[in-house]
């Protein structure tokens, strides 16, 4: 009996391994970036620093989360919008040597947070070749009819004059993230920056299918990672009825899950590339 729980317990991890190592092979077939599991580790330290409300330790990176992966990290400019309960952060980190651009999630107490991120209904974006792409109203106006939009584009312009023309990276958590997929078309689009990454955690939907299909296009190294707890990057729905307004998730996700076998706990990341809406990833 021992011997057969063990014979199973095996086949099912050598299963498992293969079974994540064709995810990642379909990578290979389309040349397109990697998930790197090192620069999530660290870009996900600094999507949690931008949430800190002490401005001054923020500021001068001696924020209790300010140290460790981060070390080092010099801020261009700490974006703060009052009226619109905002916050954004610019930087240059020097591992990775590049730009990081952070915008925070939802603050739980701010009224103004939830109406945005409630606001679902769906609005034309303006952007060259976009045509029919439809995007979230109220994620839309947080990034580009409120300061942050122009406070971002300035201090990115200020970092790449004394750091020259360095790999940016964009990230953020939930709403944040969600900003964050704005600003990194914004600076392909039209800034016509090359060296763009974008990485979010726990992001909700943003877009249509037009939309999720031409990002992947004009920002190619985009990763939205999810994980199997989280609510938010199932949201707002996907209608299978109402697929004109319905709301897709960028063909690129990583999705962290948990696979237990008593005491043991393997972290499996299932890497989904394709339609947008694969329904063994979050959805």
């Amino acid at each position: 009996m021992k011997k057969t729980w063990w014979l199973i317990l095996v086949t099912f991890l050598c299963l498992l391994s293969s079974s994540k190592g064709r995810d990642l092979k379909a990578m290979d077939k389309v040349n397109l970036p990697k998930y790197n599991h090192t620069l999530a580790t660290i870009l996900v330290q600094y999507a949690s620093a931008v949430y800190l409300s002490d401005l001054t330790a923020l500021f001068t990176w001696t924020c209790s989360r300010c140290d460790g992966l981060t070390e080092g990290f010099e801020i261009i400019e700490l974006v703060v919008d009052v009226e619109h309960c905002l916050q954004a952060f610019v930087g240059v980190a020097d591992d990775p040597h590049a730009i990081i651009i952070a915008f925070r999630g939802t603050n739980e107490h701010s009224l103004q947070n939830w109406i945005e991120d409630l606001y679902w209904k769906q609005h034309e974006i303006n952007y060259p070749g976009m045509d029919d792409a439809m995007v979230h109203r109220g994620f839309y106006n947080a990034y580009h009819n409120t300061t942050i939009r122009p406070a971002i584009l300035d201090a990115v312009d200020r970092a790449k004059k004394f750091y020259g023309n360095i790999q940016i990276i964009v990230l953020g958590h939930s709403m944040g993230g969600a900003m964050a997929a704005f600003c990194g078309l914004d600076l392909t689009v039209n800034r016509c920056e090359k060296n763009v990454q974008v990485m979010t955690f726990g992001q909700p939907r943003i877009g249509n299918a037009v939309f999720a299909s031409l990002y992947s296009t004009l920002v190619p190294n985009t990763l939205r990672v999810t994980h199997d707890h989280d609510i938010v990057p199932h949201l707002p729905p996907y209608y299978y009825y109402l697929p004109s307004k319905t709301y897709h998730h960028f063909p690129r996700e990583v999705w962290l899950y948990n696979v237990g076998l008593g005491s043991l706990v393997y972290r499996v990341e299932k890497v989904c590339d394709g339609s947008g809406e694969d329904p063994t990833c979050s959805r």
